[in-house]
């Protein structure tokens, strides 16, 4: 701050804060009127050019002159010591024609509720005082329709939108046509997600409706009462009443951002949880919505530039929306203060006071010398602690809990099939996948009308089998509904018709083109599904620092707590993700069960309330289009059509295994391969057996159904034993053909059948359930696994076919941790006005990918045998493999988990700087296997016993109080090496586990007590900071959760604890092997790509992007010629803006595949 400015703020002893009207003695405010104002200011003396003051009126409704933050900014106003303020009596400004209002040099006046704005224009007119903010740009502000006028006008980006006129007199503007997942507003399509606002900018209660395969209904918006902004509501359908702007919705992973200018070279910006992800406000200790300071970008300092002068409103306050790379405005409230920020009070009351002393000194001939400098706060640099800090967490995480997924196939010929494949764009891929409502519809007409010609001409030429177009009918009419996320078909072109003739198949092999048709249906989220992925991600906050003690710890003096968050583990998290410290990017499959799991899992991080669609909607990235997340399994590559083939072969033998057949099947020598071989010994006789019991359960079934005291009986989720007889009698038609052999690929479904009943539908009582679990899984051990390669090469082959676009991602994650400028950074200055947030530099970002089974299988066959580290040479990682070999299924909610640390006090240059680490959970708890299930090496080795929590006084904040995940140093003790296979460990705590070093001079073993100081006896040496403090092993115990919605009282599976696989990384390694893998990846999938693009003349296969961001381009700012009023000022910047230093953009990384850093 400039010398003179400093003297102009601080000579006058008191303020001088007037109430007062003119013609009436000016009287002093007392406490009732501004607290924190005393002393007695006499009766200006005009004439006196040397007390010539410039008298600042304040004319609004009382309400929000006496507000907090008006107060606040008036007191350090008063402190220039030219400058009166005059604050206009209500009962004035109501009963009192303007010619008796009081005299003033600059007026700020604004419109609020019952505010005669019609007046305070009649006012300035009259008076011609310097206006703060225009009062007839204030009728636009009230009519949003004229605001997204304006802002269209300027080129300032605002989203897609149609205004829905119901005025009589414009019927041309009325034209609304309502679907189930769209509404077309004047010829204008808008998808589900949309919003629909009222015209009025008074009016809050603002809607967005969800499409019908996220759940559907609509979150209904409304001006906050306590701690509710918003409820959702199953009510789907758009108001049929009143005017609206409908427009696009903006996911923005359930963050706004208001900006509050003050003058077009200030603007203030905070960043709020979203009223719509949740309803839920939330409150510090004091009950104030808790907001914090985010740094602008440069084009969004550019856009509150252009916003304040388009609307001609100095102090104006706009909300942004962060989208795919892209800020949008949303809406322009005007005149608005930030709250409960001394920051910003002290900058706007600078910035106010400069601007109109600028203006007025020189016609007042006040002597008063103009700040030429610019004002911005000196940035001075937080401390950084001496241990290392979390920077970046991936995890890749298997969905929940689901019903029995269902399949059937069909070669299909008929030209009615052929023209729907084309109507959808079928051909240019080869692929296609309906799954929308309309579709499935048009492929149930087609089955209903092939179906009619069949039942009147026996004769006619329909390939298609009967039975096939009956179940495909029947499926299709289940419900009397469509919805997405149950069902869909997937039509896959085949040039020469199917390679190989099904063996149910009579017809013979033909030659012509033909389409695959799969029917897929079932493989829904069940309720203890929905609560496992929730009870996960409780537990996954306990990863991040801070994460395993309570919210508080005693003797903190952070005013905020941490609301809501206090008093149980995970704090640390919460606490980082909501003062914007926390980048969260949360991706999924296009599959319903997938993105429920994800959105379910969000819920439970971010400890939010309500329904899962909102949070979906608006948390969830889809990934569908990219093949990031998905995989057609349907649709094989030629080297897992080899291994199938041979997987058949294999199994298929009448005679016990032998060698021969083991040095086959199980190549790798995997436990997991070898025990389950032992259980089977003849692979014929055990499908034998299975298809004898599948045969018994369905008998059994029909019983019951024939019992009348079943006959109402309900099973778990809704099922009736109707449903549950159709499941197993497929089963036993299709597992065993018609020329006696089995179909093995029927394996994992029996498995998937006989686990859910086990589980949930146990009441029963059915006979033989057991064995038949216990045979079907020894089977689907081998075959599962197995389908993803049996040899290492294969492994990796069909792994990279299914997985390279996320390896490629996942390197990105690492590479960007800290290079992202798109995302809500608090700002640097802000600490020094902070409220319990000590270290606003801290940044973590997290990456979430929720997939199927195949991406996990394949992420950890490349983990395992792409080549990271040598078994030989690396002792933890050779323990690592034998406890992945033991490890017989990937289950519901398996985890693979990278983190990424960062030592502040390496050379950032060296191969120190950056650490990772590598954890795996097999996911949910299978039945009756706990006692035989493999165990690791804990979770980040360490020990918790004795712990007793220490506070480093030079670290950086606690993340309870933001503390950060730190090196945990003590003496080392020697410890016995044990296998992991066989050690037991004890409920609930944390054992002696060992570390290792990747280099090839040995091995220490040490046990590492959780404490936060180091030990003086000993150095940091390389070993020693990479071990960090004990975490608590989370695991989710069985539990009856009567709140859930469960249909019954299913037990809720524990889920494994995280097993740490190696916790000596370096980023380079993994960085490189990373880079490796792609370059080998993308040369085999090139090479599949231009065999397929051969089948289709039309047909170039699009390069994978996900959200692509362009790059924005400034446009100059033109001079506006000066007036009385500011919003055409062009003088110099006086004015210190909050925004901070943009990052510097970085290139991306040359490759087949381009992500942004998202």
């Amino acid at each position: 701050m400039s010398k003179s400015s400093e003297q102009g703020m601080c000579n006058s002893e008191l303020p001088r804060f007037l109430i007062g009207s003119e013609g009436e003695e000016s009287r002093e405010l007392d406490e009732t009127d501004m607290r924190n104002f005393s002393g007695h200011y006499g009766e200006e003396d005009d004439e006196d050019q040397s007390e010539r003051q410039v008298v600042v009126g304040i004319c609004s409704m009382m309400k929000k002159s006496k507000s907090k933050p008006m107060t606040e900014i008036l007191e350090r106003l008063c402190k220039f010591e030219y400058i009166t303020v005059v604050i206009f009596p209500e009962e004035v400004i109501l009963n009192e024609p303007v010619e008796k209002w009081p005299l003033c040099d600059c007026l700020i006046s604004f419109h609020s509720k019952g505010f005669p704005l019609d007046k305070a224009v009649s006012y300035a007119k009259l008076r011609n005082p310097l206006l703060i903010n225009d009062l007839n740009m204030q009728y636009f502000i009230q009519d949003r329709r004229e605001v997204y006028r304006i802002l269209q006008e300027e080129g300032i980006d605002l989203p897609r939108y149609a205004v829905l006129n119901r005025d009589p007199d414009r019927p041309e503007e009325c034209n609304l046509v309502e679907s189930e997942d769209h509404v077309e507003v004047n010829g204008e399509v808008f998808h589900k997600p949309f919003v629909e606002k009222p015209v009025s900018a008074e009016d809050h209660n603002v809607y967005i409706y969800y499409p019908t395969s996220a759940g559907g209904g609509s979150q209904r918006l409304f001006r906050k009462i306590g701690s509710r902004s918003s409820v959702y509501s199953p009510e789907s359908t758009v108001r049929k009443t009143g005017s609206y702007i409908y427009e696009e919705f903006m996911p923005t992973d359930g963050t706004d951002v208001k900006v509050y200018t003050v003058g077009p070279d200030y603007a203030h910006a905070e960043a709020r949880k979203s009223p719509a992800l949740d309803g839920k406000v939330e409150r510090d200790s004091e009950g104030k919505e808790i907001r914090y300071p985010v740094m602008l970008t440069a084009m969004e300092k550019l856009v509150a530039r252009k916003v304040c002068l388009a609307f001609k409103q100095t102090v104006c306050g706009f909300d942004l929306l962060r989208a795919n790379g892209h800020s949008f405005v949303c809406d322009v409230n005007g005149f608005s203060f930030v709250k409960n920020s001394m920051k910003y009070y002290d900058d706007c009351a600078k910035v106010l006071g400069n601007m109109v002393m600028r203006e007025l000194a020189p016609q007042l001939h006040i002597p008063w010398s103009i700040p030429m400098e610019a004002e911005d706060i000196p940035i001075v640099p937080t401390t950084s602690g001496t241990m290392m800090e979390l920077r970046c967490v991936i995890a890749v995480i298997r969905h929940g809990d689901r019903t029995p997924k269902q399949k059937m196939k069909m070669e299909v010929r008929n030209a009615l099939f052929f023209e729907l494949f084309e109507k959808y764009g079928g051909y240019k891929s080869g692929k296609l996948k309906l799954k929308k409502p309309k579709q499935l519809q048009e492929v149930l007409d087609i089955a209903r009308q092939l179906l009619a010609e069949l039942v009147l001409h026996n004769d006619c030429e329909i390939e298609e089998k009967k039975s096939k177009l009956e179940q495909l009918k029947t499926v299709l009419e289940m419900y009397g509904h469509f919805s997405g996320i149950n069902r869909k078909v997937q039509l896959t072109y085949l040039p020469n018709g199917q390679p190989k003739a099904s063996s149910e198949e009579e017809d013979a092999l033909k030659e012509d083109p033909s389409l695959l048709l799969v029917l897929k249906w079932g493989g829904e989220l069940t309720p203890a599904g929905r609560v496992q992925a929730e009870e996960l991600g409780r537990a996954f906050r306990c990863m991040y620092p801070g994460g395993q003690d309570s919210c508080r710890s005693l003797g903190c003096e952070s005013p905020i707590d941490c609301g809501d968050y206090a008093g149980f583990p995970g704090c640390g998290l919460l606490r980082l993700h909501s003062t914007y410290r926390h980048d969260l990017k949360i991706y999924a499959s296009d599959e319903g069960r997938v993105q429920m799991t994800a959105a379910a899992f969000a819920k439970g991080l971010l400890a939010l309330e309500g329904e899962l669609t909102p949070i979906l909607v608006q948390m969830v990235k889809s990934a569908n289009m990219n093949g990031l997340l998905d995989s057609d399994s349907d649709s094989l590559t030629d080297c897992q059509q080899r291994v199938k083939a041979r997987l058949h072969e294999i199994m298929q033998k009448n005679k016990d295994f032998n060698e021969e057949d083991y040095s086959k099947l199980a190549p790798t020598s995997s436990p997991s391969l070898v025990n389950s071989m032992g259980v089977i010994v003849n692979p014929v006789s055990t499908c034998d057996r299975v298809h004898t019991l599948i045969k018994s359960l369905t008998c059994q079934i029909c019983k019951r159904l024939e019992d009348p005291k079943s006959a109402d009986l309900q099973l778990y989720h809704s099922e009736t034993l109707e449903l549950m007889l159709q499941r197993w009698s497929k089963l036993e038609r299709d597992f065993r053909m018609k020329n006696g052999r089995y179909d093995i690929s029927k394996i994992p479904d029996i498995y998937d059948c006989v686990k859910y009943d086990t589980q949930h539908n146990s009441s029963l009582g059915l006979e033989d359930t057991l064995e038949l679990f216990r045979l079907s899984r020894a089977l689907a051990d081998i075959i599962i696994p197995q389908e993803y390669g049996i040899t290492r090469a294969e492994k990796l082959d069909i792994a990279s076919a299914y997985c390279l676009p996320l390896v490629k991602k996942i390197q990105l994650d690492l590479q960007r941790t800290h290079e992202d400028e798109a995302v809500n950074k608090l700002h640097p200055l802000w600490f020094r006005y902070s409220r319990g947030v000590m270290s606003p530099g801290r940044h973590v970002r997290t990456r979430l990918y929720f997939t199927s089974e195949s991406h996990v299988h394949s992420l950890l066959n490349i983990f395992r045998y792409g080549g990271l580290l040598d078994e030989q040479k690396d002792e933890q990682w050779k323990q690592a493999m034998d406890y992945l070999s033991a490890v017989t299924e990937l289950n519901y909610m398996t985890q693979i988990v990278i983190m990424l640390y960062e030592d502040n006090n390496k050379d950032p240059s060296s191969e120190e700087r950056f650490h990772v680490e590598l954890h795996f959970s097999p996911g949910v708890k299978g039945c009756k296997d706990e006692d035989n299930a493999p165990m690791g090496f804990g979770f980040r080795p360490a020990s918790s016993e004795n712990h007793e929590k220490q506070t480093d006084p030079g670290s950086l904040e606690d993340l309870s109080q933001d503390e950060p995940d730190r090196a945990a140093l003590t003496e080392p003790v020697s410890i016995q090496r044990k296998s992991p296979l066989i050690r037991s460990r004890k409920a609930g705590s944390m054992e002696a586990l060992s570390e290792s070093n990747t280099s090839s001079r040995g091995l220490a073993y040490r046990i590492f007590p959780s404490s936060s100081r180091q030990s003086p006896e000993i150095k940091p040496s390389g070993l020693e900071l990479l071990s960090m403090p004990a975490v608590k092993r989370f695991s989710v115990s069985y539990a009856r959760h009567p709140t859930n919605g469960f249909e019954g009282c299913s037990l809720v599976p524990s889920i494994y604890p995280l097993e740490t696989l190696h916790n000596s990384l370096s980023l380079k390694q993994v960085d490189e092997f990373l880079t490796t893998l792609c370059k080998n990846g993308s040369e085999t999938q090139f090479k599949r790509l231009k065999s397929l693009s051969a089948m289709f003349e039309s047909h170039s296969q699009p390069s994978i992007d996900v959200d692509n961001q362009d790059t924005p381009v400034s446009t100059p700012v033109r001079n506006q010629p000066t007036s009385q009023s500011l919003w055409y000022v062009s003088a110099p910047p006086s004015t210190g803006s909050s925004a901070g230093p943009s990052s510097p953009s970085v290139p991306e990384p040359s490759s087949n595949f381009r992500f942004n850093s998202e």
